[in-house]
Order: C-alpha cells, then structure tokens, then sequence
C-alpha cells in the first residue's frame, strides 16, 4: 500500500483507492465493458486509466445515432453507459472512477465528486507547470461535442477545455468516465491523480475474473447493433 502525496490543499475524495493502469489498448466496446465490470465486481473505490487500439467515438447513454454515424468510416462508434455528449478517442487519456454502494454516497453527491475528480486532476495539471482551473459556468454552445461544450466544473487549460465527465449511478455504485485530452503531457499523469484522489493507493491488475465478466458485457451490449442504434 502506497501513501499518496498529500502535500497540496485538494481534499481526497477516497481514503484508499485501487489503481488500475490499463497499458494494453483496447477497442471501443472493450473499454466501455471493462468500467461496466469494474463497477458491477466493485468493493471499494477503484479507478481505471486506459487508451484506445484505433480512433474511437463515445456518445451518452442517450445519445442519437443519427448524430454519430457519419463517424463510422473513421473509428469504432460505441454508447456509453454514462450520460453526456459526443466524445473522440486515441489521443486522450480516458479513466474510469468506480464509487460501490458500499461508500455511503447520499443522494445528490454525484456532483460533488465531478467536482473533486476535476479538481484532483486541476491540481496534479497545476504541477505539470499547465495553470488548470475549473470552469465556473456552463458554456453557451448548441455542439453535441463534449470538448467545445465546457459545463460548470470542467477542467480548463488557457480557456480550453481539457476534461470532461459523466455518470451512471446503480444499485452497485457510481460509475464516473473521463477523458483527459489536448494536453500531450500522460506519462506521469495518471499516478498523480490517483495521488490526488486517495489518502492510499494500490496499484491492481485487471485479473481473470474483471476480464471474463467484460468479456461476456462486450459481446452481449456494447459490440451488439442493438446497444449502438438503441435510439
């Protein structure tokens, strides 16, 4: 068990946390399928950073295929699980926060941890020498793109947004995805938000169990042309 870093004023969201750094890339509909399992299999908070095998599309829970197919000659187009807008993938570092049941978290409390996850990652920006800092209103845009789209706490780099989120809550927890993009700084990204999110840190791997369970949510929904034209 690794102490995190605590010598800056950003409240931990987690006591302790497990940290999944995701190093094979993996297609669209794996990648969603691994958060999906993280979360059902979840007993304490965990969070998964992770790249894309080939340029890749996310669009929200319910989102409009009509808006996306265009894409389909470039990419993987994959639905999300969690809500928001359209998001492109292969450049960016994506993660994945998984909250259980388990935690106590209270209604109304998924806001407070978008907040505190764009803030960890504010901070640990800040110490890549990039002055971050949280957007303080929703953007007037009518863009389905959730990167020309900055809400109220999204994280912004000279006036550009840099990070987004969404959410699904279930019975099981809250599952939280990210994307960290237009930046080009991921080699020692991901430790220091983990750093910043958690009193402790545990670096796990994506064992047998996690995979076969995504196995199964992959084949069964998101790689299903069912899942992708829902709406």
């Amino acid at each position: 068990m690794n102490s995190a870093d605590r010598s800056s004023s950003v409240s931990p969201l987690c006591r302790e946390l497990d940290v999944y750094h995701d190093r094979t890339f993996r297609s669209a509909a794996m990648n969603m399928a691994i958060d999906e399992a993280l979360l059902e299999m979840a007993d304490r908070p965990s969070i998964r950073f992770y790249r894309w095998d080939h340029p890749a599309l996310t669009f929200g829970y319910f989102g409009k295929f009509a808006d996306v197919k265009n894409f389909a000659g470039h990419g993987d187009l994959v639905r999300r699980w969690t809500g928001g807008g359209i998001v492109l993938h292969g450049e960016d570092l994506t993660y994945a926060l998984v909250i259980p049941s388990a935690e106590g978290m209270k209604p109304g409390s998924s806001r407070l941890v978008y907040a505190a996850v764009h803030e960890a990652i504010s901070e640990a920006l800040r110490r890549s020498g990039l002055g971050a800092e949280l957007a303080q209103a929703d953007a007037t845009s009518d863009s389905e793109a959730c990167f020309e789209r900055p809400v109220i706490a999204d994280v912004l780099v000279a006036g550009q947004k840099v990070a987004g989120a969404a959410h699904r809550r279930t019975r099981r927890g809250l599952l939280h995805q990210g994307s960290i993009q237009n930046i080009g700084i991921f080699d020692t990204l991901a430790s220091s938000i983990a750093g910043q999110l958690a009193m402790k840190v545990e670096e796990r791997i994506l064992d047998k169990p996690i995979m076969g369970c995504a196995t199964q949510i992959a084949q069964s929904k998101y790689s299903t042309p069912e899942w992708l034209h829902r709406w």
